[in-house]
Protein backbone atom coordinates (compact mmCIF):
# COMPACT_ATOMS: atom_id res chain seq x y z
CA UNK A 1 0.00 0.00 0.00
CA UNK A 2 2.76 2.45 0.89
CA UNK A 3 3.87 2.23 -2.87
CA UNK A 4 0.58 2.70 -4.30
CA UNK A 5 0.58 5.31 -2.17
CA UNK A 6 3.86 6.71 -3.67
CA UNK A 7 2.81 6.08 -7.32
CA UNK A 8 -0.20 8.23 -6.84
CA UNK A 9 1.22 11.23 -5.48
CA UNK A 10 4.29 10.57 -8.34
CA UNK A 11 1.16 10.62 -11.11
CA UNK A 12 -0.84 13.31 -9.19
CA UNK A 13 1.91 15.65 -9.80
CA UNK A 14 2.36 14.53 -12.87
CA UNK A 15 -1.06 15.30 -14.51
CA UNK A 16 -1.50 18.70 -12.54
CA UNK A 17 1.34 19.70 -14.57
CA UNK A 18 -0.29 18.60 -17.38
CA UNK A 19 -3.29 20.50 -16.78
CA UNK A 20 -1.60 23.77 -16.04
CA UNK A 21 0.42 24.20 -18.76
CA UNK A 22 -2.36 23.97 -21.02
CA UNK A 23 -1.94 26.10 -24.22
CA UNK A 24 -4.50 25.46 -26.33
CA UNK A 25 -7.68 24.09 -25.13
CA UNK A 26 -9.60 24.73 -28.78
CA UNK A 27 -10.58 21.31 -28.23
CA UNK A 28 -14.15 20.00 -28.38
CA UNK A 29 -15.29 22.44 -26.44
CA UNK A 30 -18.93 24.06 -26.36
CA UNK A 31 -18.33 27.62 -26.62
CA UNK A 32 -15.21 27.65 -24.44
CA UNK A 33 -16.19 24.76 -22.31
CA UNK A 34 -15.18 21.24 -22.43
CA UNK A 35 -17.72 19.85 -19.58
CA UNK A 36 -16.87 15.86 -19.73
CA UNK A 37 -15.72 15.61 -23.41
CA UNK A 38 -11.59 15.10 -22.55
CA UNK A 39 -12.64 12.29 -19.50
CA UNK A 40 -11.48 9.20 -19.80
CA UNK A 41 -15.19 7.07 -20.49
CA UNK A 42 -17.12 9.71 -21.29
CA UNK A 43 -14.49 11.30 -23.89
CA UNK A 44 -15.31 8.09 -25.93
CA UNK A 45 -18.89 8.49 -25.14
CA UNK A 46 -19.66 12.15 -26.77
CA UNK A 47 -19.80 13.40 -22.87
CA UNK A 48 -22.72 12.04 -22.47
CA UNK A 49 -22.73 11.64 -18.36
CA UNK A 50 -25.37 12.97 -16.71
CA UNK A 51 -27.13 10.30 -15.38
CA UNK A 52 -24.94 7.25 -15.29
CA UNK A 53 -20.99 8.38 -15.57
CA UNK A 54 -19.03 5.78 -16.23
CA UNK A 55 -15.61 7.38 -14.83
CA UNK A 56 -15.12 9.33 -11.32
CA UNK A 57 -13.89 12.60 -12.95
CA UNK A 58 -17.42 12.92 -14.76
CA UNK A 59 -19.41 12.15 -12.05
CA UNK A 60 -17.19 14.99 -9.95
CA UNK A 61 -17.55 17.18 -13.06
CA UNK A 62 -21.13 16.72 -14.04
CA UNK A 63 -24.07 16.20 -12.10
CA UNK A 64 -22.73 16.04 -8.79
CA UNK A 65 -25.82 13.50 -7.34
CA UNK A 66 -24.26 10.81 -9.40
CA UNK A 67 -21.32 10.94 -7.03
CA UNK A 68 -23.21 8.39 -4.75
CA UNK A 69 -23.10 5.90 -7.26
CA UNK A 70 -19.15 5.67 -6.18
CA UNK A 71 -18.50 3.12 -3.61
CA UNK A 72 -14.92 2.05 -1.85
CA UNK A 73 -12.20 4.47 -3.04
CA UNK A 74 -11.76 5.13 -6.47
CA UNK A 75 -8.67 7.41 -7.72
CA UNK A 76 -8.58 8.31 -11.77
CA UNK A 77 -6.48 10.61 -13.90
CA UNK A 78 -6.45 11.37 -17.76
CA UNK A 79 -4.28 12.83 -20.62
CA UNK A 80 -5.34 13.80 -23.79
CA UNK A 81 -3.40 16.12 -26.67
CA UNK A 82 -5.61 18.44 -28.86
CA UNK A 83 -4.69 19.78 -32.12
CA UNK A 84 -6.90 22.79 -34.12
CA UNK A 85 -6.40 23.48 -37.23
CA UNK A 86 -7.70 27.21 -37.54
CA UNK A 87 -7.52 29.71 -40.28
CA UNK A 88 -8.92 32.93 -40.22
CA UNK A 89 -9.42 35.66 -42.62
CA UNK A 90 -9.42 39.28 -42.57
CA UNK A 91 -10.60 41.88 -45.43
CA UNK A 92 -11.35 45.39 -43.71
CA UNK A 93 -12.63 48.22 -46.41
CA UNK A 94 -9.47 50.65 -46.71
CA UNK A 95 -9.54 53.71 -45.18
CA UNK A 96 -11.70 52.61 -42.07
CA UNK A 97 -10.85 53.36 -38.41
CA UNK A 98 -10.81 49.48 -38.17
CA UNK A 99 -8.17 48.45 -41.34
CA UNK A 100 -5.65 51.21 -38.76
CA UNK A 101 -5.56 48.47 -36.55
CA UNK A 102 -5.71 45.33 -38.74
CA UNK A 103 -4.43 45.40 -42.49
CA UNK A 104 -6.06 42.71 -44.80
CA UNK A 105 -4.54 39.40 -44.11
CA UNK A 106 -5.10 35.42 -44.24
CA UNK A 107 -3.13 33.28 -42.41
CA UNK A 108 -3.75 30.09 -39.68
CA UNK A 109 -3.39 30.08 -36.33
CA UNK A 110 0.53 28.74 -35.10
CA UNK A 111 -0.59 27.97 -31.58
CA UNK A 112 0.48 24.64 -30.55
CA UNK A 113 -1.76 21.81 -29.74
CA UNK A 114 -1.94 21.13 -25.78
CA UNK A 115 -2.30 18.53 -22.89
CA UNK A 116 -4.82 18.44 -20.97
CA UNK A 117 -4.87 16.85 -17.33
CA UNK A 118 -8.00 15.72 -15.24
CA UNK A 119 -7.91 14.04 -12.22
CA UNK A 120 -10.03 13.07 -9.24
CA UNK A 121 -10.58 10.87 -6.34
CA UNK A 122 -13.89 9.61 -4.12
CA UNK A 123 -14.29 8.25 -0.98
CA UNK A 124 -17.30 6.28 0.04
CA UNK A 125 -18.58 7.75 3.44
CA UNK A 126 -20.98 4.46 4.03
CA UNK A 127 -18.24 2.70 6.90
CA UNK A 128 -19.48 6.01 8.47
CA UNK A 129 -22.93 5.98 8.57
CA UNK A 130 -23.49 8.28 5.96
CA UNK A 131 -25.06 7.04 2.66
CA UNK A 132 -23.13 9.12 0.44
CA UNK A 133 -19.53 9.72 -0.93
CA UNK A 134 -17.11 12.94 -1.13
CA UNK A 135 -14.88 13.77 -4.48
CA UNK A 136 -12.30 16.25 -5.06
CA UNK A 137 -10.99 16.77 -8.80
CA UNK A 138 -8.95 19.30 -10.22
CA UNK A 139 -10.36 19.57 -13.82
CA UNK A 140 -9.26 21.47 -16.89
CA UNK A 141 -12.68 22.82 -17.85
CA UNK A 142 -12.52 25.57 -20.45
CA UNK A 143 -10.16 27.19 -22.76
CA UNK A 144 -9.45 28.41 -25.98
CA UNK A 145 -5.64 29.32 -27.82
CA UNK A 146 -4.68 30.97 -31.04
CA UNK A 147 -2.08 33.31 -32.31
CA UNK A 148 -1.26 35.34 -35.91
CA UNK A 149 1.36 37.05 -34.09
CA UNK A 150 3.76 35.65 -37.20
CA UNK A 151 1.46 37.93 -39.79
CA UNK A 152 2.69 41.85 -39.75
CA UNK A 153 -0.83 42.67 -40.54
CA UNK A 154 -2.35 41.47 -37.69
CA UNK A 155 -0.79 43.93 -35.10
CA UNK A 156 -0.17 40.83 -32.67
CA UNK A 157 -3.70 39.40 -32.58
CA UNK A 158 -3.81 36.09 -30.00
CA UNK A 159 -6.28 35.14 -27.44
CA UNK A 160 -5.55 33.08 -25.10
CA UNK A 161 -8.02 32.07 -22.33
CA UNK A 162 -7.74 28.88 -19.78
CA UNK A 163 -9.83 27.84 -16.57
CA UNK A 164 -8.68 25.40 -14.02
CA UNK A 165 -10.62 24.58 -11.40
CA UNK A 166 -10.74 22.72 -8.21
CA UNK A 167 -14.21 20.78 -8.00
CA UNK A 168 -15.44 19.34 -4.47
CA UNK A 169 -18.72 17.34 -5.02
CA UNK A 170 -21.00 15.38 -2.66
CA UNK A 171 -23.63 13.15 -3.22
CA UNK A 172 -26.20 11.12 -1.33
CA UNK A 173 -28.47 8.68 -1.01
CA UNK A 174 -31.89 9.96 -0.04
CA UNK A 175 -33.76 6.64 -1.50
CA UNK A 176 -32.59 3.37 -2.74
CA UNK A 177 -33.46 4.70 -6.14
CA UNK A 178 -33.04 8.95 -5.61
CA UNK A 179 -29.64 10.78 -5.21
CA UNK A 180 -29.00 14.24 -4.86
CA UNK A 181 -25.83 16.33 -4.56
CA UNK A 182 -24.54 19.06 -4.71
CA UNK A 183 -20.67 21.28 -6.00
CA UNK A 184 -18.62 23.81 -4.84
CA UNK A 185 -15.69 25.03 -6.72
CA UNK A 186 -13.01 27.42 -7.07
CA UNK A 187 -11.51 28.17 -10.66
CA UNK A 188 -8.26 29.89 -11.17
CA UNK A 189 -8.44 31.83 -14.91
CA UNK A 190 -5.60 33.27 -17.09
CA UNK A 191 -6.42 35.43 -20.01
CA UNK A 192 -4.20 37.00 -22.82
CA UNK A 193 -5.79 38.97 -25.30
CA UNK A 194 -8.24 38.84 -27.93
CA UNK A 195 -8.28 42.77 -28.63
CA UNK A 196 -5.59 43.80 -30.38
CA UNK A 197 -3.23 46.30 -28.66
CA UNK A 198 -0.63 45.88 -26.08
CA UNK A 199 -1.96 42.73 -23.73
CA UNK A 200 -0.37 40.61 -21.22
CA UNK A 201 -1.80 37.58 -19.41
CA UNK A 202 -3.78 38.40 -16.44
CA UNK A 203 -5.13 36.18 -13.59
CA UNK A 204 -8.23 36.01 -11.22
CA UNK A 205 -10.06 33.41 -9.27
CA UNK A 206 -13.85 32.55 -8.97
CA UNK A 207 -16.47 30.77 -7.06
CA UNK A 208 -19.18 28.53 -9.15
CA UNK A 209 -21.74 25.46 -7.71
CA UNK A 210 -24.05 23.15 -9.15
CA UNK A 211 -26.90 21.05 -7.71
CA UNK A 212 -28.12 17.64 -8.46
CA UNK A 213 -30.65 15.09 -9.11
CA UNK A 214 -30.27 11.30 -10.19
CA UNK A 215 -33.08 9.23 -9.89
CA UNK A 216 -33.71 5.35 -10.97
CA UNK A 217 -36.96 5.49 -12.77
CA UNK A 218 -36.54 1.42 -13.59
CA UNK A 219 -34.11 -0.92 -12.75
CA UNK A 220 -31.82 -0.25 -15.87
CA UNK A 221 -32.92 3.34 -16.78
CA UNK A 222 -31.82 6.40 -14.78
CA UNK A 223 -32.45 10.26 -15.84
CA UNK A 224 -30.13 13.00 -14.02
CA UNK A 225 -30.75 16.36 -13.73
CA UNK A 226 -28.05 19.45 -12.59
CA UNK A 227 -27.94 22.86 -12.63
CA UNK A 228 -24.44 25.12 -12.69
CA UNK A 229 -24.13 28.88 -11.69
CA UNK A 230 -22.50 31.78 -13.86
CA UNK A 231 -18.81 32.38 -12.96
CA UNK A 232 -17.32 35.59 -12.66
CA UNK A 233 -14.04 36.89 -13.55
CA UNK A 234 -12.52 40.49 -13.78
CA UNK A 235 -9.15 40.58 -15.10
CA UNK A 236 -7.85 43.52 -14.22
CA UNK A 237 -6.07 46.05 -16.10
CA UNK A 238 -5.83 43.51 -18.95
CA UNK A 239 -6.05 45.46 -22.14
CA UNK A 240 -4.01 48.10 -22.95
CA UNK A 241 -5.75 49.32 -26.47
CA UNK A 242 -3.99 51.44 -29.31
CA UNK A 243 -6.16 54.00 -30.37
CA UNK A 244 -5.01 56.20 -33.13
CA UNK A 245 -3.90 59.73 -32.27
CA UNK A 246 -4.65 59.08 -28.97
CA UNK A 247 -3.15 57.96 -25.47
CA UNK A 248 -3.44 54.43 -24.97
CA UNK A 249 -6.43 52.81 -22.88
CA UNK A 250 -6.04 50.54 -19.90
CA UNK A 251 -8.89 48.54 -18.97
CA UNK A 252 -10.51 45.58 -16.75
CA UNK A 253 -11.74 42.87 -19.31
CA UNK A 254 -14.39 41.18 -17.43
CA UNK A 255 -15.29 37.41 -18.43
CA UNK A 256 -18.51 35.05 -17.23
CA UNK A 257 -18.73 31.45 -17.97
CA UNK A 258 -22.64 31.06 -18.47
CA UNK A 259 -25.32 29.20 -16.16
CA UNK A 260 -25.34 25.59 -17.32
CA UNK A 261 -29.17 23.07 -17.44
CA UNK A 262 -28.38 19.90 -18.08
CA UNK A 263 -30.53 16.70 -18.45
CA UNK A 264 -29.60 13.22 -19.11
CA UNK A 265 -30.66 9.91 -19.38
CA UNK A 266 -28.70 6.00 -20.13
CA UNK A 267 -30.74 2.38 -20.49
CA UNK A 268 -28.75 -0.78 -20.01
CA UNK A 269 -31.75 -2.54 -20.50
CA UNK A 270 -30.63 -3.96 -24.07
CA UNK A 271 -28.38 -6.81 -25.16
CA UNK A 272 -29.06 -8.34 -21.88
CA UNK A 273 -26.85 -5.38 -19.93
CA UNK A 274 -24.43 -5.49 -22.35
CA UNK A 275 -25.28 -2.31 -23.88
CA UNK A 276 -25.23 1.04 -22.28
CA UNK A 277 -26.96 3.76 -24.05
CA UNK A 278 -26.91 7.40 -22.97
CA UNK A 279 -28.29 10.80 -24.04
CA UNK A 280 -27.70 14.45 -22.37
CA UNK A 281 -29.09 17.69 -23.33
CA UNK A 282 -27.22 20.92 -22.35
CA UNK A 283 -28.58 24.61 -22.23
CA UNK A 284 -25.81 27.34 -21.67
CA UNK A 285 -27.12 30.55 -21.34
CA UNK A 286 -24.48 32.37 -23.14
CA UNK A 287 -26.06 35.51 -23.31
CA UNK A 288 -25.77 36.71 -19.61
CA UNK A 289 -22.54 36.65 -19.76
CA UNK A 290 -19.43 39.42 -19.86
CA UNK A 291 -17.39 39.33 -22.87
CA UNK A 292 -19.16 36.25 -24.43
CA UNK A 293 -22.58 37.45 -24.09
CA UNK A 294 -21.33 39.76 -27.02
CA UNK A 295 -20.23 37.14 -29.03
CA UNK A 296 -22.36 34.26 -28.25
CA UNK A 297 -26.25 33.43 -28.48
CA UNK A 298 -27.53 30.97 -26.17
CA UNK A 299 -26.75 27.07 -27.02
CA UNK A 300 -28.78 24.07 -27.45
CA UNK A 301 -25.86 20.60 -26.71
CA UNK A 302 -27.17 17.06 -27.63
CA UNK A 303 -24.67 14.15 -26.92
CA UNK A 304 -25.31 10.76 -27.54
CA UNK A 305 -22.91 7.89 -26.41
CA UNK A 306 -23.01 3.57 -25.99
CA UNK A 307 -20.95 1.20 -24.56
CA UNK A 308 -21.14 -1.94 -25.26
CA UNK A 309 -19.60 -4.88 -22.80
CA UNK A 310 -17.67 -7.54 -25.12
CA UNK A 311 -17.27 -9.48 -21.70
CA UNK A 312 -16.61 -9.12 -18.53
CA UNK A 313 -12.76 -6.98 -19.08
CA UNK A 314 -13.55 -5.42 -22.89
CA UNK A 315 -15.47 -2.54 -23.33
CA UNK A 316 -16.55 -0.61 -26.95
CA UNK A 317 -17.47 2.60 -27.37
CA UNK A 318 -19.34 5.43 -29.50
CA UNK A 319 -20.24 9.38 -29.45
CA UNK A 320 -21.95 11.14 -31.42
CA UNK A 321 -22.44 15.31 -30.20
CA UNK A 322 -24.26 17.84 -32.03
CA UNK A 323 -23.81 21.67 -31.06
CA UNK A 324 -25.69 24.48 -32.01
CA UNK A 325 -23.70 27.19 -33.53
CA UNK A 326 -23.43 29.42 -30.92
CA UNK A 327 -22.66 32.75 -32.94
CA UNK A 328 -24.34 35.72 -32.33
CA UNK A 329 -25.70 37.39 -35.55
CA UNK A 330 -25.93 41.37 -34.46
CA UNK A 331 -22.99 42.35 -32.28
CA UNK A 332 -22.58 45.88 -30.33
CA UNK A 333 -19.67 48.43 -29.95
CA UNK A 334 -18.44 46.51 -26.57
CA UNK A 335 -16.99 43.52 -25.21
CA UNK A 336 -16.18 42.31 -21.31
CA UNK A 337 -16.42 46.16 -20.17
CA UNK A 338 -14.38 47.24 -23.27
CA UNK A 339 -14.96 49.29 -26.00
CA UNK A 340 -12.47 48.84 -28.63
CA UNK A 341 -11.39 51.47 -31.27
CA UNK A 342 -13.51 49.78 -35.06
CA UNK A 343 -16.29 49.76 -33.44
CA UNK A 344 -18.34 46.40 -34.72
CA UNK A 345 -15.85 45.43 -36.88
CA UNK A 346 -13.27 45.13 -33.94
CA UNK A 347 -15.83 42.81 -32.16
CA UNK A 348 -17.02 40.73 -35.25
CA UNK A 349 -12.54 40.44 -34.84
CA UNK A 350 -12.95 39.40 -31.61
CA UNK A 351 -15.96 37.23 -32.47
CA UNK A 352 -13.44 35.37 -34.60
CA UNK A 353 -10.59 34.45 -32.12
CA UNK A 354 -13.30 32.51 -29.97
CA UNK A 355 -14.89 30.00 -32.79
CA UNK A 356 -18.27 28.17 -31.66
CA UNK A 357 -19.79 26.96 -34.62
CA UNK A 358 -18.67 23.60 -35.62
CA UNK A 359 -21.94 21.42 -35.50
CA UNK A 360 -21.00 17.86 -35.43
CA UNK A 361 -18.52 15.75 -33.95
CA UNK A 362 -17.77 12.71 -33.56
CA UNK A 363 -15.87 10.23 -30.19
CA UNK A 364 -14.60 6.67 -30.01
CA UNK A 365 -12.73 4.26 -27.71
CA UNK A 366 -12.30 0.85 -25.61
CA UNK A 367 -11.89 0.19 -22.19
CA UNK A 368 -9.85 -2.53 -20.34
CA UNK A 369 -11.04 -3.43 -16.60
CA UNK A 370 -8.46 -5.02 -14.58
CA UNK A 371 -5.51 -4.08 -16.86
CA UNK A 372 -3.68 -4.23 -13.29
CA UNK A 373 -5.33 -5.25 -10.37
CA UNK A 374 -8.02 -3.08 -9.53
CA UNK A 375 -6.51 -1.30 -12.40
CA UNK A 376 -8.53 0.29 -15.26
CA UNK A 377 -7.16 1.59 -18.36
CA UNK A 378 -9.46 3.68 -21.09
CA UNK A 379 -8.48 5.25 -24.24
CA UNK A 380 -10.66 7.71 -26.13
CA UNK A 381 -10.74 9.92 -29.50
CA UNK A 382 -12.57 12.01 -31.60
CA UNK A 383 -12.80 14.48 -34.08
CA UNK A 384 -14.73 18.25 -34.24
CA UNK A 385 -16.13 18.18 -38.50
CA UNK A 386 -14.86 21.08 -40.46
CA UNK A 387 -16.91 24.18 -40.73
CA UNK A 388 -16.29 27.70 -41.85
CA UNK A 389 -18.73 30.69 -40.38
CA UNK A 390 -18.13 34.67 -41.61
CA UNK A 391 -18.00 37.39 -38.73
CA UNK A 392 -19.86 40.02 -40.20
CA UNK A 393 -18.55 42.01 -43.88
CA UNK A 394 -14.81 41.22 -43.47
CA UNK A 395 -13.68 38.18 -40.91
CA UNK A 396 -14.32 34.08 -41.28
CA UNK A 397 -12.81 31.42 -40.16
CA UNK A 398 -12.25 27.53 -40.76
CA UNK A 399 -11.41 25.12 -38.01
CA UNK A 400 -11.45 21.68 -37.35
CA UNK A 401 -10.19 20.40 -34.42
CA UNK A 402 -8.85 16.49 -33.39
CA UNK A 403 -8.14 15.18 -29.77
CA UNK A 404 -6.77 11.54 -28.33
CA UNK A 405 -6.34 10.72 -24.55
CA UNK A 406 -6.09 8.10 -22.25
CA UNK A 407 -6.56 7.44 -18.55
CA UNK A 408 -6.19 5.25 -15.40
CA UNK A 409 -8.08 4.35 -12.52
CA UNK A 410 -7.38 2.83 -9.34
CA UNK A 411 -9.96 1.57 -7.41
CA UNK A 412 -9.82 0.18 -3.60
CA UNK A 413 -12.61 -1.90 -1.67
CA UNK A 414 -15.31 -0.80 -4.36
CA UNK A 415 -14.65 -4.03 -6.66
CA UNK A 416 -15.17 -3.48 -10.41
CA UNK A 417 -15.87 -0.39 -12.34
CA UNK A 418 -17.07 1.43 -15.89
CA UNK A 419 -20.37 -0.78 -15.22
CA UNK A 420 -23.52 -0.97 -12.68
CA UNK A 421 -23.77 -3.83 -10.29
CA UNK A 422 -24.17 -3.73 -6.91
CA UNK A 423 -20.24 -4.93 -5.80
CA UNK A 424 -18.81 -2.79 -7.93
CA UNK A 425 -17.51 1.54 -7.96
CA UNK A 426 -19.58 2.83 -9.94
CA UNK A 427 -22.99 1.20 -8.09
CA UNK A 428 -26.87 1.09 -9.20
CA UNK A 429 -29.27 2.46 -6.07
Amino acid sequence: MHRNLQALIVLTISVCTIAINAQNAQAQAFGVELHNTMMPVSGAMGGASLARPQDVQSAINGNPATVARLTGTTFGFSGSWVESTFNISNNPPAGSLFSQLVGPFEAKSVGQGSLLGNIAVAQDLRPLGVPGTLGVGLISSAGVGSSFRQVPESNGTSAFLAFLDVNVAAGVDVTEELSVGAKLQLGNGTLDGPFVGLTGAAYDYALRGSVGVDYDIAPATTVGFYYQTKQSYNFDDAAILDVPLRDPIISDIFVDLPNNYGLGIADESLMNGRLLLAADVLFKQWSDTDLFGAVYDDQWVFQFGSQYSVNDRVKLRLGYVYAQNATRTQVGNSAGGVTPPGGQAAIRYVQAQFPAFNRHRLTGGFGIKDLLPNVDMDFFAGGMFRDTETFGDFTSDELATYWVGTGLTWHFGGGCSNQTCDACALVAH
